[in-house]
């Protein structure tokens, strides 16, 4: 196994601490102790803790999102990829004892002048949005102005079970937003 380089082990420790711990409950210094690195090292790559938390966000981001494609790619039509990325919350919130979402979790834990962090957790929450509007756009019996309405409705849907799940340490309401899902796509 190939060891990870100085800024790889930054945001990876970066990255399981504030998922596990929080943004503002996790310091530089940890980060620091935790990864392994000199403190000069560090900032060689990362000039903030907003900095280190941006890399965590976009890693995460294309990991979560390859992940959800990859789950929802077997399904024969997109009404059913839509329905199983509900399966996809299930099988990914149950995994992290229901830890919920690294881009709610750390939007709830941020001071107020760090937009960088919001701006990365924006661009994740619209690119689900858009991926969502872009499989009801694809499907033949919609309008675009239809597929934009239902689109959000399903997103209210994925993202409120997720926080409720977290909330209830519980894959009732994955459940039922899935059933819910079910009869808005019929």
């Amino acid at each position: 196994m190939k060891k990870l380089g100085v800024k790889d082990r930054i945001i990876e420790t970066a990255s399981d601490l504030f998922y596990t711990n929080g943004y503002n409950q996790t310091g530089i210094n940890q980060i620091i102790a935790e990864a392994g690195v000199a403190k000069a090292s560090m900032y060689q790559h990362f000039r903030s803790k907003e900095d280190i938390a941006v890399a965590y966000l976009k890693r995460r981001h294309i990991n979560w999102v390859g992940d959800l494609q990859s789950f929802v790619s077997k399904q024969k039509n997109n009404r059913d990829k839509l329905i199983a990325s509900f399966d996809y919350l299930d099988s990914w919130l149950s995994s992290v004892n229901y830890r919920g979402c690294g881009w709610q979790n750390i939007i709830t834990d941020l001071p107020h002048d760090h937009n960088k962090i919001r701006d990365q957790a924006v661009l994740h929450k619209n690119d689900v949005r858009a991926w969502v509007h872009s499989l009801l756009k694809e499907e033949d019996n919609l309008s675009d102005n239809e597929a934009m309405q239902l689109g959000d409705e399903l997103i209210i849907l994925l993202e409120g079970s997720i926080i409720l799940s977290q909330i209830q340490k519980n894959k009732w309401p994955i459940e039922v937003a899935k059933r819910a899902a079910k009869k808005l796509l019929n």
